[in-house]
């Protein structure tokens, strides 16, 4: 078991990779009654073309299968796992991503037979045709929530815009249609190729002995077998900036119009993690210098009456892709996106970047990190969103304070392209 010191932020993470290939964490946290533990596996909604274990050839499933499969996994001939957890003096949760599905519990008693559970429900897939249906309907519900949504549809339509090829567009439950078509065959399928040990990792934050933990993971992970671990092979559309929807809207029952401007990332990221953590922390840092509501762009913006509270723009960054989203309610839309297009192309003539302002948001950065630190929630959700290779979330300080103006616009020089522009728009339906 490593041990690795984190003394600016008082923290000890242990690390242990298993025999079966899981990745195991354990942070200590014995001021604390609380404990969370996180079974993550390296599997999203993007993952709908691979080749599946055994095999030699791609395949493609229904989009949507690996929300529909978390949600599957709670359900056993025995009953409800939620139930199981709840006798124990637990709380559970799961949530997928792009690229990863997530199992969560919180306890402040019996850890670890929560753990015990939380490994176990996971490592034992139990799926029929006739459950497989049931479900069906319960999701369809959930994806006709969402698109009622408009904020939910402004994100994917401009995702839609910028990645019309890539199943980064497609609604992470799917479709109705889509979900319509998935086989117990299919869990089955996605289960025993992307839920291997070797493609997960276990992450367990609070109260605990390190060692007395690590013995108890191993024990419970050695009376399991597992099949031979071997490289997933994903497969993903290429694009270029030539695939780029420019410009695309849509009406719904709405009261104003919403605006996004969307910026994809054409440039190869780097594939060590600390340079990539770093550029993703340097193009957040960029946008907040350009954007952040104390900026002479975002003052300027909302005295004209371009902006309001609505306004919001985020940077998203993982395996095989990147991009940045722009925008929020306005009366005067086809402004506000010109204007927030000319400030990302003549970023190198702004008075935003200077040392002083980028000094000042990284104190500011850096006093939300301690604060989220003070959270087990927010560690236990974040550590397997932002593992880069070794680099963890409890790396961030020193990345942050790392970056200087030159990091900035290095980042900026690499991420800001005309040809990767994109609009999508809503406009108020007329009743």
């Amino acid at each position: 078991m490593d041990k690795k010191v984190y003394p600016q932020i008082n923290e000890v993470l242990y690390t242990e990779r298993l025999d079966n290939g899981l990745t195991v964490y354990l942070l200590p946290k014995n001021d604390y009654h609380k404990t969370y533990g996180l079974f993550t596996t390296n599997y999203g909604s993007i993952d709908n073309e691979f080749v599946p274990l055994g095999e030699n050839k791609f395949t493609r499933v229904p989009d949507g299968i690996a929300h529909f499969l978390e949600h599957k996994m709670f359900e056993k001939e025995t009953g409800d796992v939620f139930q199981d957890f709840g006798r124990q003096g637990a709380s559970a949760n799961a949530f997928t991503s792009f690229t990863k599905t997530s199992y969560l519990f919180s306890t402040t008693d019996q850890v670890k037979k929560n753990l015990e559970t939380l490994l176990d429900f996971v490592q034992e897939p139990y799926f029929t045709e006739e459950t497989v249906e049931k479900e069906k309907g319960i999701i369809g519900q959930e994806i006709q929530m969402y698109q009622d949504d408009p904020n939910w549809r402004l994100f994917f339509g401009i995702l839609g815009n910028l990645y019309p090829k890539h199943p980064l567009h497609i609604d992470i439950a799917g479709t109705v249609e889509s979900i319509d078509k998935i086989t117990a065959e299919d869990l089955y399928t996605c289960y025993h190729t992307f839920y291997h040990p070797s493609n997960m990792t276990l992450f367990i934050v609070g109260k605990m002995n390190p060692d007395e933990m690590m013995s108890f993971i191993r024990a419970n992970q050695g009376k399991k077998s597992f099949a031979k671990a071997v490289p997933i092979k994903r497969h993903f559309p290429q694009e270029t900036a030539a695939d780029i929807v420019r410009e695309s809207s849509i009406e719904m029952p709405i009261q104003r119009t919403k605006i996004l401007v969307g910026l994809k990332g054409l440039e190869d990221l780097p594939t060590d993690g600390l340079q990539l953590i770093k550029y993703k922390t340097s193009v957040n840092l960029l946008l907040q210098l350009l954007f952040g509501n104390t900026s002479k762009n975002y003052l300027s913006l909302y005295n004209e009456g371009l902006l309001d509270d609505s306004f919001s723009y985020e940077f998203n960054l993982d395996r095989s892709f990147h991009f940045a989203d722009i925008g929020g309610d306005s009366d005067r839309p086809d402004e506000l996106a010109e204007a927030i297009e000319k400030i990302l192309l003549t970023y190198g003539e702004s008075a935003e970047l200077t040392e002083e302002n980028l000094n000042l948001l990284k104190k500011k950065m850096i006093g939300k990190y301690f604060q989220s630190l003070n959270s087990l929630e927010y560690i236990a959700n974040q550590f397997s969103q932002s593992l880069f290779g070794d680099v963890t979330l409890f790396d961030m300080l020193s990345v942050i304070d790392q970056i200087q103006l030159s990091d900035i616009k290095e980042a900026a020089e690499t991420f800001i392209r005309e040809d990767g522009l994109s609009r999508f728009y809503i406009y108020p339906k007329e009743q």
